[in-house]
């Protein structure tokens, strides 16, 4: 019980330093979202009028602990933009994201699991040579590169997919497997690391001696103990998903949050940049606590602790 506590304290002052930084950064970005809205023509008095109105002509801390109460309240504020409450708009595009996320996740998992597998049990052989040179590509090729590629071989040349945006479930596809490539890339080399280093322990050649089968060994034995790094992994990358989607959001017109927080600083709306960042960070400190408790359903060694 105080282990959770402190875990969720951990989590509050986490989530509480989030807020502060992003509030102060939106603040310093050069950029005012009074020009923005009215335009550079418009007139000192309308543009002080609306300053007023919308109360950037508070002082910063006047503002910043009017933010921290409407957090309390479960209020995001409003839009300067678009005079939409933020909650609402959260909510539309944090569906999509989460739909690429899971999608862009579940493909890794698919493609680097099997690879990793073989990977390991075939050490030095040309199945690992393969695996971890597509590992190495897959790292280190980069989203904004290999999405407009995509686009051009799979949408423009072969005319399998749409171009861009989200509209039935093809439009998924290119995003998705742009977003997991590196993410399949790295969990692969991961499953293969933690794999290879279990398959060294005294208790796997202690199951092999008793005549456990090479299947057995391999799904009872290693598997089983070798999923607390790559657990770590996937909760990090998951994480990283659902809020760091910037890139490839952007390159195929994605209607998610990444593009939502781009849309939002380049509009210099700040009640919406800050409300995006509150939803990504919420999310990372979630999916964190979840990959926690997984530990202890999955290692009972950490429940004696």
């Amino acid at each position: 019980m105080g282990a959770l506590l402190g875990r969720l304290g951990e989590a509050a002052a986490s989530l509480l330093g989030v807020c502060t930084l992003v509030f102060l950064l939106i603040h310093l970005v050069p950029g005012d979202p009074v020009a923005a809205m009215l335009g550079e023509g418009a007139r000192a008095v309308d543009q002080a009028e609306l300053r007023a109105a919308l109360g950037l002509d508070r002082p910063l801390w006047t503002q910043y602990l009017d933010y921290l109460g409407g957090l309390a309240r479960l209020d995001l504020g409003v839009s300067l933009h678009s005079g939409r409450a933020v909650t609402a708009l959260l909510a539309e595009r944090a569906g999509p994201t989460l739909e690429l996320a899971v999608a862009a996740l579940a493909l890794a998992v698919v493609v680097a699991l099997p690879l990793g597998v073989l990977a390991a049990l075939y050490r030095g052989g040309a199945i690992d040579r393969v695996a971890m040179g597509f590992s190495m590509l897959g790292a280190a090729i980069p989203n904004f590169w290999l999405g407009p590629l995509l686009i051009l071989v799979c949408s423009l040349w072969l005319g399998w997919t749409p171009v861009s945006g989200r509209d039935g479930p093809l439009s998924l596809l290119l995003p998705a497997l742009t977003l997991g490539t590196g993410l399949a890339a790295v969990l692969a080399r991961m499953v293969r690391s933690s794999l290879l280093e279990v398959l060294g322990e005294d208790y796997v050649r202690t199951a092999r001696a008793k005549g456990a089968g090479p299947t057995r060994v391999l799904w009872r034995h290693a598997l089983r103990n070798a999923w607390l790094p790559v657990l770590t992994l996937l909760g990090l990358q998951f994480g990283a998903l659902l809020g760091g989607a910037v890139i490839t959001e952007t390159v195929f017109a994605w209607p998610g949050l990444g593009s939502l927080v781009v849309e939002s600083i380049q509009a210099r709306d700040y009640p919406l940049v800050q409300g995006a960042v509150l939803v990504i960070a919420l999310a990372y400190l979630v999916v964190n606590t979840l990959t926690d408790l997984l530990y202890l359903a999955l290692d009972p060694r950490i429940r004696s602790r």
